[in-house]
């Protein structure tokens, strides 16, 4: 397993959701890294509304989801709805959903529920360890990476890992418009990290594929479909075929398989568009639209890190 000190604050276990048994800390990722404040999380509702309003992004939605159930599980509330009212916050990212039915299932085979949690998380640690380590073999000495939004444990890992190799290496990070997630969450766990990277614009990476500074374009998956297409972040189908058109190729790391082609993407308020941190941005009365996820195509990546290996898209039939 990897060392947790090679992990930036934001992804840090306790950091990200800490039970006391009575009511779930959670650092709000909206206000890092400008403030360090924790929101206080006492049922379901509350963890629902944090996920829903992007308290938490990424896989810290799973990691409170773990720790609610946890939480309904002490105040004696229905699971199965816990559960299901938790999955329902963010529709297109699976694993949740997944996770939460595998708990439940662990739990009726007669697991108990804190060691139920504790082993999944032990499980999600020990995956992120595998790809991380495929991960860094991809990578070469004097790379320049592209990433999109936060990528979070496997990609950072495999930096972290590729730099102990001694492999010399810097990051280009969008900022990740509505909610910045690259400007708030990816720049700062680098810099933390102590690993040399730039702060751009979501409309600069093709500008730094044509001068020649990314040689990898490297970004976690919400979901991995039959087809070996890809979901995540919107932004990233721009970059991807960017990236094919200046022949870089491009890997996202996957833990979740959907069963389901017709994925449903999330589409979230256009007044989150309309305004940063709380600024408005355009006049009032201004409408704008907010798809919140791709899907990229098989034909666009060049390979897919899983826990079990790398899979090559477009070396199997479709």
């Amino acid at each position: 397993m990897f060392d947790q000190s090679l992990l930036p604050t934001v992804l840090r276990h306790d950091e990200i959701a800490f039970f006391d048994g009575k009511s779930i800390r959670v650092l709000d990722r909206r206000c890092y890294p400008l403030k360090k404040e924790y929101i206080s999380v006492k049922s379901a509702e509350d963890a629902y509304w944090a996920i829903k309003d992007m308290a938490v992004q990424g896989g810290a939605p799973l990691e409170l989801a773990l720790r609610t159930m946890l939480l309904s599980y002490e105040k004696k509330e229905d699971l199965e709805k816990c559960a299901s009212l938790l999955s329902s916050a963010r529709p297109t990212n699976k694993s949740m959903a997944n996770t939460l039915s595998d708990l439940l299932k662990r739990i009726s085979s007669g697991t108990g529920i804190y060691d139920a949690v504790d082993s999944i998380l032990d499980e999600y640690d020990e995956a992120y360890d595998r790809m991380s380590s495929y991960g860094k073999d991809l990578i070469e000495d004097g790379d320049g990476i592209l990433t999109t939004c936060f990528a979070e444990h496997s990609f950072l890992l495999s930096l972290a890992k590729a730099r102990m190799e001694g492999k010399d290496i810097r990051v280009y990070v969008p900022e990740t418009r509505p909610y910045l997630q690259g400007a708030k969450l990816t720049l700062p766990s680098l810099n933390e990290m102590g690993i040399e990277s730039y702060l751009i614009t979501d409309a600069m990476p093709a500008f730094f594929m044509r001068e020649g500074k990314i040689m990898k374009y490297m970004s976690a998956s919400d979901a991995l479909l039959p087809d070996f297409s890809v979901a995540n972040k919107i932004g990233t189908l721009s970059n991807a075929i960017c990236a094919r058109y200046y022949g870089i190729p491009y890997y996202p790391f996957s833990l979740e398989s959907s069963s389901n082609s017709n994925l449903e993407i999330e589409y979230r308020s256009g007044n989150e568009v309309l305004s940063i941190n709380g600024c408005c941005i355009t006049e009032p009365g201004a409408k704008a639209l907010y798809p919140a996820f791709d899907i990229i195509e098989r034909s666009l990546i060049s390979g897919i890190i899983t826990k079990n290996g790398i899979i090559y898209p477009n070396e199997i039939e479709k």
